[in-house]
C-alpha cells in the first residue's frame, strides 16, 4: 500500500483506501492515504489514528447506508452503533466527512445499495450520528468539492457548473426534505426526476 500511495502521489493523484476495519483504517493510514471510505463496524476508532487524521489533513467517506446494511446482513445488527460512534468521533475531531454510500449492485457484495436514492439515506444518518443538516448537505456538495480539488461545482454561486435540486421543502429543518425532488440541473441542462 505504501508503495502505491507513493506512485500515486507520484503522478499527482490522490489516494483512497477502503477500510471497513479499524485495523484496515491504520494501514490505510499508516501508508499515508487521502482518503478513507466506510466507517469501522468491529470497534472504536484508535484515537491515535483520529489524530493522525486531523493532522494529515485526511477525509473520510463513512458510507454509513453501506455500514448500517452490512452490519445487519452479518447479523450483527448493533455494531452499525460502532459505526455511529465512530463518525460522531470523527466529527468532534473536525475531520471532513463526505457522503457516499457505495452504492452496487454487485455480486457477493456484503449489502446492496442502490444507486441514487441511497444518498437521501446517508444524508439522514449523518445527521442521526450528530450532523447538522446543513453539516449533512455540505458533506454531499461543497466539502467533496474542495478535497477533490473540483473548483468548477459544489455550491451556488456565478461562474460554477449549474448543478442544482429544487426541492419541495426545507432540508436544514428537515434532511427527509431531500426526497421531495421537484427539478434537477446538470451542467445547466435539465433532467426530469426519477
Amino acid at each position: 500500500m505504501n508503495a502505491l500511495v507513493a506512485a500515486a502521489r507520484a503522478h499527482g493523484k490522490r489516494t483512497v483506501a477502503h477500510a471497513a476495519t479499524s485495523g484496515a483504517c491504520t494501514m490505510a493510514l499508516s501508508a499515508d492515504v487521502d482518503l478513507v471510505t466506510h466507517i469501522p463496524l468491529d470497534r472504536p476508532l484508535d484515537q491515535a489514528d483520529i489524530a493522525r487524521m486531523a493532522e494529515g489533513e485526511k477525509a473520510v467517506i463513512p458510507t454509513l447506508t453501506m455500514m448500517e446494511g452490512t452490519a445487519a446482513a452479518r447479523g450483527v445488527p448493533h455494531a452499525y452503533q460502532t459505526a455511529r460512534r465512530n463518525l460522531a468521533a470523527l466529527h468532534r475531531a473536525g475531520i471532513p466527512l463526505l457522503a457516499g454510500t457505495d452504492a452496487n449492485t454487485q455480486p457477493g457484495a456484503p449489502h446492496h445499495v442502490p444507486h441514487g436514492t441511497s444518498l437521501h439515506h446517508e444524508l439522514e444518518l449523518l445527521v442521526d450520528a450528530g450532523l447538522t443538516p446543513a453539516e449533512a448537505l455540505r458533506s454531499a456538495t461543497t466539502v467533496p468539492a474542495r478535497v477533490f480539488g473540483l473548483t468548477d461545482r459544489g455550491a451556488i454561486a456565478a461562474g460554477l457548473r449549474a448543478d442544482l435540486v429544487l426541492i419541495d421543502g426545507d432540508p436544514l429543518s428537515d434532511i427527509h426534505a431531500t426526497r421531495a425532488i421537484h427539478r434537477i440541473w446538470c451542467g445547466g441542462a435539465e433532467h426530469r426526476p426519477a
